[in-house]
C-alpha cells in the first residue's frame, strides 16, 4: 500500500489519465483506470476534475475522452520559453562571431534568470559555460531586463523573496535607486552590468519579445571589463537591439504601427 500523502497520490494518477490521453488521443474510463490502475470510480472522478478544468473534454461519443483546448495556454508557455533558444540560435552566434564576446540567452526562473543558451565568439573557446547557471536578477544586465518588464506587484513579491545582496562593491541594493534603474531599462530598451554580478565582468541586455508583447527572454553580450569597458558597450547597444528585434520577430511579435 502506498505510504504517499493522498494529495500526492491524486497528482500523479492525474498527471497519468493526461499522459494516457497524450498518448492514445481518446480513451474511456475503463481503459484509463485500466492504465493507471484505478477503479473506474476513481478513473471518473479525475477525469471530471481535469475536465471541469478544461485539461480534458469528452468526445462526440459520450463517454470518451481527450486532451482538452486548456493546455494550449500552459504549452504555451513552456514552449515560448524553449522556442526562444531555437529561434534565437543562429541569431546569437552571428552577434557572438561579429562582436568577439560571449552572447547568452537567459529566461525568468522563480526569483533568478537562468541560462538556457550560449553561443562565443572566434577567440573565446575557453569562456565560461553559463548554461544552466543561476544568476541573480538584481545585478545582471539580463536579471534587469526580466525585473523591468514584470508588473510591480510580481517585481516588488520577487525582489522582496530574493532580496538585493551586495555581491561585488559595484553592487546596487537599495530598492529606490534599483528602480530608477529599472524604469531606464524600459526607456531605453537595454541594460548593463558593470562589475556588479563579478568583478572584472561587464555586460548589456535587451529583451526578447513573444507574439503577444510579453518578454521571454533576455539575450545578453559580457566579455572582460578591459575590453568590454562602458564607452565598448554603448557601440554594442545597436548590434545588440537589432539582434534581438529580429528574434522577436522570429518569435511572432509584431510591433505596432507608430
Amino acid at each position: 500500500m502506498s505510504n504517499k500523502p493522498g494529495s500526492l497520490r491524486s497528482v500523479e494518477r492525474a498527471i497519468g489519465v493526461l499522459e494516457v490521453l497524450a498518448a492514445r488521443g481518446e480513451a474511456g474510463v475503463t481503459e484509463v483506470a485500466s492504465e493507471i490502475a484505478v477503479h473506474k470510480s476513481t478513473a471518473f472522478r479525475l477525469l471530471g476534475a481535469l475536465e471541469g478544468g478544461g485539461l480534458v473534454e469528452q468526445t462526440e461519443h459520450r463517454g470518451k475522452y481527450r486532451l482538452g483546448f486548456g493546455l494550449i495556454p500552459l504549452a504555451g508557455a513552456v514552449s515560448d520559453r524553449l522556442d526562444v533558444v531555437q529561434q534565437g540560435r543562429a541569431v546569437c552566434t552571428r552577434l557572438a562571431t561579429e562582436l568577439g564576446e560571449t552572447v547568452n540567452v537567459a529566461v525568468l526562473r522563480d526569483h533568478y534568470a537562468v541560462n538556457v543558451d550560449q553561443a562565443r565568439g572566434p577567440s573565446q573557446v575557453a569562456t565560461h559555460n553559463w548554461i544552466g547557471q543561476l544568476t541573480p536578477l538584481h545585478c545582471t544586465s539580463s536579471g534587469k531586463v526580466l525585473l523591468a518588464h514584470l508588473d510591480p506587484t510580481t517585481r516588488t513579491d520577487l525582489l522582496a523573496r530574493a532580496g538585493t545582496p551586495r555581491v561585488t562593491p559595484h553592487t546596487e541594493t537599495a530598492a529606490g535607486r534599483l528602480e530608477e534603474q529599472l524604469a531606464r531599462v524600459r526607456e531605453t530598451g537595454y541594460a548593463t552590468a558593470v562589475e556588479e554580478y563579478e568583478v572584472g565582468l561587464n555586460a548589456v541586455a535587451a529583451p526578447v519579445f513573444d507574439r503577444s508583447g510579453q518578454v521571454v527572454a533576455a539575450v545578453s553580450v559580457s566579455g572582460p571589463s578591459y575590453r568590454l569597458d562602458e564607452q565598448r558597450i554603448r557601440h554594442l547597444v545597436a548590434p545588440l537591439l537589432a539582434s534581438t528585434a529580429e528574434i522577436s520577430r522570429r518569435m511572432g511579435h509584431r510591433r505596432p504601427a507608430p
